[in-house]
């Protein structure tokens, strides 16, 4: 086991990264022989309908004022899907993607912290801190469904994790991009104490409209702060592998710094009308793998929840 240096228990410092808790002080280690760790791009929690609701959306039959309500009665559904055992064991620690705080597409929602409320968890949360100088860009037809942010909005998406243990430390990880320029792309690291153990995540949601070798730069930029980690290290988050190719080549550059993961390549975690991708990944280093699964049929976004229960040390 690693424990907590002084250092870990410190509370990240960066500004821009927002952190409370509203969970109950852990039990004795002894009492939790695993630890479950789930991984979910959310969509901000408007729902499975990416390519319906875009065309409704473009042909004018969205209905902003239902946006509010809708989200919420997503949110009491995700807390119920992450809280009740049926479709996952109830995970004491979730990686969030598309969090979005404050904006018109999610209802004025705070989602990381609405969610975190529910469960009962404390909650880090790293804002992708969108430029408001310019229009959110074309991206490639096939990928430009999902509703933009607008420039007068004044919310924000990102990445969040939640957890039942102490987060002891966040920070951000700045990843290079080149395409799909307004919106940058970022990785949430966080130390979670787990008793006297430190476990490290990394929460990352890679560009969809990078070219494989530029997602694969976006990786290593992870894998370098990650490799600095002694103690059970967790990588985990919507990787955008949208073809075999970059599947197997995500994979073989991730597993040569050491980690695993038991998922087989080409799992569904995402789905659009018949189409079935494996975009949500979960990777291991320090610890082992006893159960893992794919929460499917839950309805609140366009990815279901991959997750995975470790033994430590």
């Amino acid at each position: 086991m690693i424990e907590l240096s002084e250092e870990q228990v410190t509370p990240g410092t960066d500004a821009s990264i927002e952190m409370d808790s509203f969970a109950s002080p852990p039990g004795p280690t002894a009492e939790r022989p695993r630890l479950v760790i789930a991984s979910y791009n959310i969509r901000y929690a408007v729902g499975s309908y990416l390519i319906t609701g875009s065309i409704l959306r473009r042909a004018g039959l969205s209905m902003p004022a239902r946006r509010k309500g809708l989200v919420a009665r997503h949110l009491r559904r995700a807390a119920r899907a992450l809280s009740d055992g049926k479709r996952l064991p109830a995970p004491d620690i979730v990686a969030l993607q598309e969090a979005d705080k404050g904006t018109a597409r999610a209802g004025g929602h705070h989602v990381a912290r609405e969610l975190a409320r529910a469960l009962r968890m404390s909650y880090a949360h790293a804002p992708a801190c969108l430029p408001r100088d310019e229009e959110p860009r074309a991206k490639q037809w096939y990928l430009d469904f999902e509703e933009h942010i607008a420039r007068h909005d004044t919310g924000d998406t990102g990445v969040a994790l939640l957890s039942r243990f102490p987060v002891s430390r966040a920070a951000r990880v700045e990843l290079p991009w080149t395409n799909c320029a307004w919106r940058p792309r970022l990785a949430l690291e966080t130390v979670v104490a787990v008793g006297t153990t430190a476990v490290y995540i990394y929460n990352t949601h890679i560009d969809p409209h990078a070219s494989i070798d530029e997602q694969l730069a976006q990786h290593e930029a992870v894998l370098r702060s990650a490799d600095e980690k002694r103690g059970p290290t967790i990588l985990l988050g919507d990787f955008n592998t949208l073809t075999r190719v970059s599947c197997a080549r995500m994979r073989a550059a991730v597993e040569a710094h050491g980690y695993r993961t038991p998922m087989p390549t080409r799992l569904a975690t995402w789905r659009a009308g018949l189409i079935r991708l494996h975009t949500d990944w979960i990777f291991v280093r320090g610890a082992q793998v006893r159960r893992w699964g794919v929460a499917r049929r839950l309805g609140v976004s366009d990815h279901w929840p991959v997750w995975v229960e470790l033994a430590l040390g």
